[in-house]
């Protein structure tokens, strides 16, 4: 094997496993860097001869730049991918990272709105100065977001045509192009039908269901703005990003008694592992209401 044949896996995750762009442009950072590293500091070239050492001399110098644990495992999860690819393809015989060791992560929660303050944002007096379709936009969004609990980017690439108001379900391609079917409410559907009226008003394009004013599709920057404000309005928590809506959606689902598995589908996890984090919220909303309750709590 000549290099580090780097690209070839950036092709393989791209086009066969279909990995998302960013996901993607992540991965060849991270073996960028990888590659670097170890070029610099062992004078070698050749991935099949990385030894262990080489690998938590690396992590070391993350732990002295002082970068998170979690950066650590995701660079890490990175390699490790690459060498899973080298070793199926006969690239290398051996895989450095068996016995490596990581820093452990710390266990965060999901931050996530409280119910009666996601009603504030019915209620909340809107900008006077914004017109009738960006008024509209807006509210379609952040319900969206709510009531279905998908990504940033899955919203920007909605289609109109994958809406169904007569079943009240929208299709989604999620990560790695794995479709899902979820469903909405019937405030959400007339917000809908709504704003795709005020749309053919302003003849913008229908290929795409969300479009700017000036007929420029919305993007994943202008989606986080426009969250981040509206969340400013009736939250004081320091996250405001779409994925707090995301958050939100799924704490709001278990704590009102929604089954886990259902939750994990509806989120377009690929295990349930990734759910169970959510659980945690719900059992603290328990611990709450067991000390007000409970006579010797």
């Amino acid at each position: 094997m000549k290099g580090w044949c780097i690209e070839d896996f950036i092709n393989y995750i791209s086009f066969e496993k279909r990995y998302a762009q960013n996901t993607c442009t992540a991965y060849q950072q991270d073996l960028l860097e990888f590659q670097y590293f170890i070029e610099k500091n062992f004078e070698t070239n050749q991935p099949q001869k990385v030894e262990p050492e080489f690998i938590r001399t690396w992590i070391h110098s993350f732990i002295t730049h002082k970068i998170t644990a979690v950066t650590i495992h995701r660079k890490i999860s990175s390699v490790k991918s690459y060498y899973k690819y080298l070793l199926r393809n006969n690239m290398v015989t051996k895989n450095p990272l068996l016995t490596i060791q990581l820093p452990k992560k710390p266990k965060r929660l999901p931050v996530f709105v409280d119910e009666k303050k996601m009603d504030l944002l019915k209620t909340k007096t809107k900008n006077a100065s914004l017109s009738s379709y960006q008024l509209l936009l807006q509210n379609v969004i952040m319900e969206l977001f709510y009531q279905t609990g998908i990504r940033r980017t899955e919203l920007v690439n909605l289609l109109e045509k994958n809406i169904d108001f007569y079943t009240k379900e929208i299709k989604v391609m999620g990560k790695r192009s794995k479709e899902r079917v979820i469903p909405f409410g019937e405030d959400l559907k007339k917000l809908l039908i709504g704003y795709i009226s005020e749309k053919e008003k302003n003849s913008l394009p229908n290929e795409y269901l969300f479009y700017q004013e000036n007929g420029k599709m919305v993007y994943d920057k202008w989606i986080y703005l426009l969250v981040k404000e509206e969340l400013s309005s009736i939250t004081t928590l320091k996250k405001k990003s779409p994925h707090v809506l995301r958050h939100s959606f799924a704490t709001h689902l278990l704590n009102n008694g929604a089954d886990i598995t259902s939750v994990k589908n509806l989120l377009g996890h690929s295990s349930l592992a990734a759910t169970q984090v959510y659980t945690h919220n719900t059992i603290e909303k328990l611990k709450k209401t067991y000390k007000q309750a409970h006579p010797r709590a």
